[in-house]
């Protein structure tokens, strides 16, 4: 995968396919290091499952016999000389931080996590997700809890006009720090 975006978006479906109702997705840049954070209450790992699941040949999809996600993350964030880690409890959730070296020639572009971000919502419009971005201490905050309030129980977050709106609040937010980093230097 060639954005760090892209590798989310992996990690996230693989959430809800593990029936998680809730995930918190934190993307963190400053100190020449960008760091990913996804965590779930989804179905968790067994330790057995949890100590074989960055091998790619190691999946528990019935459909294919090979599993990625992990592998290409790991792989991605240890070429920068960063780290990956995952914390699985049973019946609990899964926790994936990947690290990157901003500087190293390897790291991959953060990419457009509106639009990950945006195709998650719209298709699970009933997932609790919280998507934290933070450049350098500045930050900003989509909590789709507090959509839901502003909204009304009657209308989905997958309806057209709101899912637009999503991407287009997420897309200014992510300009917005942009342009703040690039008023500082």
């Amino acid at each position: 995968m060639k954005e760090i975006a892209l590798h989310a978006l992996d990690i996230a479906q693989n959430s809800t396919a593990a029936q998680a109702n809730r995930l918190d997705i934190s993307l963190s840049e400053g100190e020449g290091q960008i760091s990913l954070t996804i965590a779930d209450n989804g179905r968790g790992m067994s330790p057995q499952l949890l100590a074989q699941v960055s091998d790619p040949f190691t999946t528990t999809r019935t459909t294919r016999k090979m599993g990625l996600g992990l592998p290409l993350l790991r792989m991605a964030a240890e070429q920068t000389g960063g780290v990956m880690s995952i914390d699985s409890t049973e019946g609990v959730g899964t926790t994936v931080t990947a690290v990157f070296s901003a500087q190293h020639i390897d790291c991959p572009p953060v990419g457009d996590m509106g639009t990950t971000i945006t195709f998650l919502l719209q298709g699970n419009p009933d997932l609790h997700l919280c998507y934290r971005h933070t450049v350098n201490g500045r930050h900003f905050l989509l909590d789709t809890d507090e959509l839901h309030a502003q909204l009304g129980p009657d209308i989905s977050l997958a309806e057209p006009e709101v899912i637009l709106w999503i991407r287009d609040y997420l897309q200014e937010q992510e300009l917005l720090l942009r342009e703040n980093e690039e008023m500082k230097t």
